[in-house]
């Protein structure tokens, strides 16, 4: 199918005001129209060879859909971040669509073609050897096994890690004191979130009050009695519409602010789950959209958000967890070869580690085998498929009026 088609099919269900938005970050440059473009890789990954043996896949395991947070337990962990398009799926599709933002992001930062090169092997050959190292494993180790964030900086060469540090330092002191001071202000001696059209606003959606209610109580539901006990010491206090990353454009997406009994607020996000991108070609997930983007991320990942959830409400399914609890997320503009190869590798090896927590990690490790020719040949997918990316991305900007 024509890739724009496939652009145009995702835009149904999306809120109309909200699409030249996404199309204006689309257009930004290839590595943007491929972060927004999960569904158009997903239906030219669909004609594609694969073993036939499946993981939960991610669905958008994209060099940006990794970073650091806080676990509930206060560790900082890097990992996986986000579900969107996740479902039980081929586990080529994972890395293939990892690999090509690898080679995309090179190219973002006008890497060379060997230093690119170097950087997606990288990737690809953190993904097999770890596979082939949790294959030889119990499966309770690899259940708990965690990326701790010192772990993952004593991975990076001295220069690497000392700019990677800086990084969290300043993106991890956004938590929800953080978010307070930059989005609230106070009316009538309450905290109100300020609106800054169209991106955050207040909508009828947003003040009506059965809706809300309605999607508080369906996801109050889904928590764990011990959380749900915890978020009963809070009330609602504001929420509004706050339009946020590439690929989720047009969804919708809320911001909550609650406030505790002394006062502490928490900030949750609240997003729209819709089908996932792979459906159309594995077959239909057997949760609601919500449920299908929790259940998921807590099959995915090693430690989830506190607060995540899932809810329905007005014919609609969302899932909800905090807006920030330490998050921090990669500024690959910023990397020079040497730290895209080395972070490539890390992400490689987190979804590797991901993959077997559903997967069959001896199966999948036997069939990579152990020489370098899985590497050689996924690098050489990510070059042509990257090619393919940027013919599209020329495409879509003259169907959107933009050249």
């Amino acid at each position: 199918m024509d890739p724009f088609k496939v652009y145009e099919e995702t835009n149904r269900y999306r809120l109309p005001d909200l699409i030249p938005i996404r199309e204006e970050r689309m257009a930004k440059n290839p590595f943007s129209y491929f972060r927004g473009g999960a569904a158009i890789m997903a239906n030219d990954l669909a004609t594609t060879p694969i073993t036939g043996l499946k993981v939960q896949a991610c669905g958008d395991a994209h060099i940006g859909n990794f970073g650091g947070f806080a676990t509930p337990e206060r560790r900082f962990i890097f990992d996986l971040n986000d579900f969107d398009e996740t479902l039980p799926g081929p586990w080529e599709w994972d890395i293939k669509r990892l690999a090509t933002s690898v080679v995309l992001a090179a190219r973002l930062g006008s890497q060379d073609k060997s230093i690119t090169e170097a950087a997606v092997k990288s990737c690809v050959n953190g993904y097999r050897t770890h596979l082939q190292e949790l294959s030889h494993i119990g499966f309770l180790e690899v259940f708990l096994e965690r990326f701790e964030m010192e772990q993952v900086l004593s991975e990076l060469s001295p220069e690497v890690r000392i700019s990677t540090e800086k990084v969290i330092d300043k993106q991890a002191k956004r938590d929800h004191s953080h978010a307070l001071r930059r989005l609230t202000t106070v009316v009538n001696g309450r905290w109100r979130i300020l609106d800054d059209p169209p991106l955050v606003e207040h909508t009828r959606e947003t003040r009506s009050i059965s809706l809300i209610t309605a999607l508080y109580h369906s996801y109050r539901s889904s928590l764990a009695p011990n959380i749900a006990r915890l978020l009963d010491h809070y009330r609602l206090v504001d929420i509004a519409r706050r339009v946020v990353g590439v690929g989720s454009v047009g969804t919708r997406c809320w911001v909550a602010v609650l406030a505790g009994s002394e006062g502490e607020p928490l900030f949750l996000q609240v997003k729209e789950a819709m089908e996932s991108a792979l459906e159309p070609y594995i077959g239909p997930s057997q949760f609601k959209p919500g449920e299908r983007v929790v259940t998921g991320q807590r099959l995915l990942q090693s430690a989830s958000d506190l607060f995540l959830g899932w809810g329905e409400a007005g014919g609609r399914s969302f899932y909800i967890r905090q807006l920030w609890d330490r998050k921090v997320s990669p500024d690959l503009e910023a990397f020079d070869g040497k730290a895209l190869a080395e972070y490539a590798r890390i992400c490689g090896k987190v979804l590797a580690r991901a993959h077997a927590r559903t997967g069959d990690a001896a199966f999948i490790s036997g069939y990579l085998g152990n020489s370098e020719t899985f590497d050689t040949s996924i690098s050489s997918f990510a070059h042509d498929y990257s090619n393919q990316v940027e013919n599209d991305f020329q495409q879509f900007l003259k169907s959107t009026g933009r050249k």
